[in-house]
């Protein structure tokens, strides 16, 4: 079984920074894509960034430029680095594993972390 383990979250002041990792562990070959979600209340869960096992990527509009997302396969792990924080970046940050295989052949899974909690003070 993979698990997801998020680290990284806290309290900034508008303007900071924060970066969080998401590690997976268990009996992982490769994973297609890695990405990092959010869910702030009252709202639907939404794509924040999202990287291919080519080093694609892909932000959502309101945190290019200000968001990097990264991948270190050696250690099955993303990060998301978070500059020129805005109170509208609070929220519960959760990573998504996606075609994680354990072998070379067979189908891949999905899995998610435990989610992380973002506060961005004004």
């Amino acid at each position: 079984q993979v698990q997801l383990v998020e680290s990284g979250g806290g309290l900034v002041q508008a303007g900071g920074s924060l970066r969080l990792s998401c590690a997976a562990s268990g009996r992982i070959f490769s994973i297609l894509t890695m990405g990092w979600y959010r869910q702030a209340p009252g709202k639907q869960r939404e794509l924040v960034s999202i990287i291919t096992r080519g080093g694609n990527t892909d932000y959502a509009d309101s945190v290019k430029g200000r968001f990097t997302i990264s991948r270190e396969d050696s250690k099955n792990t993303v990060y998301l680095q978070m500059d020129s924080l805005k109170p509208e970046d609070t929220a519960v940050y959760y990573c998504n594993f996606a075609g994680v295989k354990a072998a070379a052949w067979g189908r891949g899974g999905d899995y998610w972390g435990q989610g992380t909690q973002v506060t961005v003070s004004s």
